[in-house]
């Protein structure tokens, strides 16, 4: 099984590119996917955190795992703070300001058509993973003072949330 790749890996800073094809390997990666979000334990994975920089993630937020392949048009309203983490930046939480709820549009595994959408848990998901696939990590969504100080903290204590 893959594993989750941490802060300061390559396919963390890098744009994903676009699922071409919707076959049993699409299956057998969103599979996998799921598996590792699980038993990280996390709520949410993008492909850019197991080393793959493909526009796919999973997420499940409290009603069973979901796929997006190819996300986009992803719609925001409203504004709420909220502790978040990430399992590439394990051990750490920041307050993060994002928007209280989330439209995403994207495609299933079969490349169907598919909107998700919601506000507090799942809305903050789907802007947490789709920023995963545009190369941008939890520490960016920080203002620059508080940015410096996590930078700060993670070069002096690594990550102590990894075996925890």
């Amino acid at each position: 099984m893959k594993e989750i790749v941490q802060f300061g890996h390559p396919s963390l800073k890098i744009t994903s590119s676009e699922v071409l094809k919707f076959d049993s390997e699409l299956k057998t990666l969103t599979d996998e996917m799921i598996d590792i979000m699980y038993n990280a334990p996390g709520v949410g994975l993008a492909a850019p955190q197991i080393g793959i920089n493909k526009n796919i993630f999973v997420f499940d937020a409290g009603d069973g795992p979901k796929v997006a392949v190819n996300p986009h048009n992803l719609k925001l309203d409203g504004s709420v703070t909220f502790m978040e983490g990430c399992l590439s930046l394990p051990g750490y939480y920041w307050d993060i300001e994002r928007a209280e709820y989330a439209s995403l549009d994207c495609y299933d595994i079969n490349g169907r058509q598919i909107t998700y959408e919601g506000d507090d848990l799942t809305g903050r998901v789907l802007q947490h993973e789709y920023d995963h696939l545009k190369g941008k990590v939890l520490l960016t969504a920080l203002k620059r003072k508080e940015r410096k100080i996590a930078l700060k903290n993670i070069s002096l204590n690594g990550f102590p949330g990894k075996d925890v």
